[in-house]
């Protein structure tokens, strides 16, 4: 890991350099610019010939939903415990999402006038659940549920066409959440089918769920055609570690972070040097026992950070200017740190809580900004399954009061079509 010094100077400018751009690249742009066009215009055929390209399954259009009596067999060959673990994480994550259920609300503001919100759920959503290695059941719990606790009904679900074949617990989660609106498309081209619709796939109104570069870049590009969640980038986790915790222990923390892609971002912020020396031996030690430790060692090499600060104010300035996705407080007493930071998708505070409780079973969505967007966007949750209508109630008495101040208004802005039909009433009111 990198050893970055802040406490000769503490120069947050300098710190950007240090972090990925999050620029698009222009190649997969264009790719994924043509797959989407070719879907608008041609949809099944076009979803097919895709399919046949990359994922070299011959797909047809009567091929392209899988049965219900499908997701069940594959269900069946799940490890039994794993769905009860699977059954138990589900539960925590809906009882979590309901408690962010908000109520339509209406006040009187006088002269017969009433004001308000009502909240009603997005018609449809879509999910995307990669195939392959990426292809894990907690994306589906994460995904889904909140748009079940909104009240979403239809929810569908594309993955790519072995993915249930090749990983029965994510076939076991769409059973236990019920989700049979499934089809076997993949890539960039199922973000098209759901954005646009093709003969066999009705579009959605959001598509959500994690994805390779292309898929996220499909998704950027059919927003506003379709609502997303939002366009995810690699995992990050920050650390913020005093003299108290077990080096191991950052250390293990570290690296679950950087086993999942080779661009992730893993960053240790502390002000003891003797800490930062012991995760480092740490992290070279425990890289042997990690299956997946080509990945995690190229993401510690290539992106792994040890900040040098001199205090914990400064740590706390400093997540808040990086603003990242998991940020972990492992200190005796962490509630003084955590209490201030303000930027991050999700915080874990203390020593028994690493960020991998988030990622599988504590309840709130693992779905969370990268890139620094923390810095104003948020988690995955029911809220973004939610529409909220302005409720504008007015009465003649309202109208004689206030009418000639819009009028006014109006008139001010050069809009007298605005003016008169307010006007048109005042003299009927």
């Amino acid at each position: 890991m990198r050893v970055v010094d802040l406490t000769a100077e503490f120069n947050l400018a300098e710190v950007d350099a240090l972090f990925a751009s999050g620029d698009v690249d222009d190649n997969i742009e264009k790719t994924v610019k043509q797959i989407l066009e070719d879907i608008r215009l041609h949809g099944d055929r076009a979803v097919c010939e895709y399919t046949k390209r990359f994922d070299e399954f011959n797909l047809t259009p009567q091929l392209m939903r899988v049965p219900e009596e499908h997701i069940a067999a594959y269900a069946a060959d799940a490890d039994d415990e794993l769905v009860d673990i699977l059954r138990s994480a589900a539960r925590n994550v809906r009882e979590f999402h309901e408690q962010q259920m908000e109520e339509s609300w209406e006040y009187y503001a006088g002269d017969g006038v009433r004001l308000g919100i009502r909240r009603s759920p997005i018609e449809s959503a879509g999910v995307y659940i990669p195939g392959g290695k990426a292809a894990y059941p907690s994306s589906v719990l994460m995904n889904a549920i909140p748009a079940q606790v909104a009240g979403v009904e239809r929810i569908v679900v594309v993955t790519p066409p072995r993915s249930l074949e090749e990983n029965p617990l994510v076939a076991a989660a769409l059973k236990l959440l019920d989700l049979n609106e499934v089809y076997r498309i993949g890539g960039a081209q199922s973000i098209g089918a759901l954005a646009y619709g093709t003969p066999t796939v009705a579009k959605v109104g959001k598509i959500v769920g994690p994805g390779n570069a292309f898929v996220q870049a499909a998704k950027r590009q059919v927003y506003g055609t379709v609502d997303i969640d939002m366009v995810a980038g690699p995992s990050e986790v920050a650390i913020v570690a005093d003299e108290t915790c077990d080096p191991a222990w950052i250390a293990a923390d570290l690296l679950a972070q950087a086993e999942h892609d080779e661009m992730a971002g893993v960053w240790l912020i502390t002000w003891s040097r003797e800490v930062a020396a012991s995760v480092f031996e740490e992290v070279q030690a425990q890289l042997e026992m990690l299956d997946r430790n080509a990945i995690a060692r190229a993401a510690i090499v290539n992106n792994g950070i040890t900040f040098l600060v001199s205090d914990e104010d400064e740590a706390i300035e400093l997540v808040n200017y990086i603003a990242p996705e998991h940020v972990e407080v492992l200190m005796a007493e962490p509630e003084h740190v955590s209490d201030k930071i303000k930027n991050a998708g999700a915080v874990f505070i203390g020593r028994y809580a690493p960020t991998v409780v988030g990622d599988y079973f504590a309840g709130p969505s693992h779905v969370l900004p990268t890139n620094r967007t923390a810095r104003f966007f948020s988690p995955l949750g029911v809220s973004d399954f939610v529409k909220r209508t302005s409720i504008i109630r007015y009465s003649g008495r309202a109208i004689e009061r206030f009418g000639e101040m819009i009028e006014k208004f109006a008139i001010a802005e050069g809009l007298t079509g605005h003016a008169r039909s307010i006007t048109i009433r005042r003299h009927k009111a």
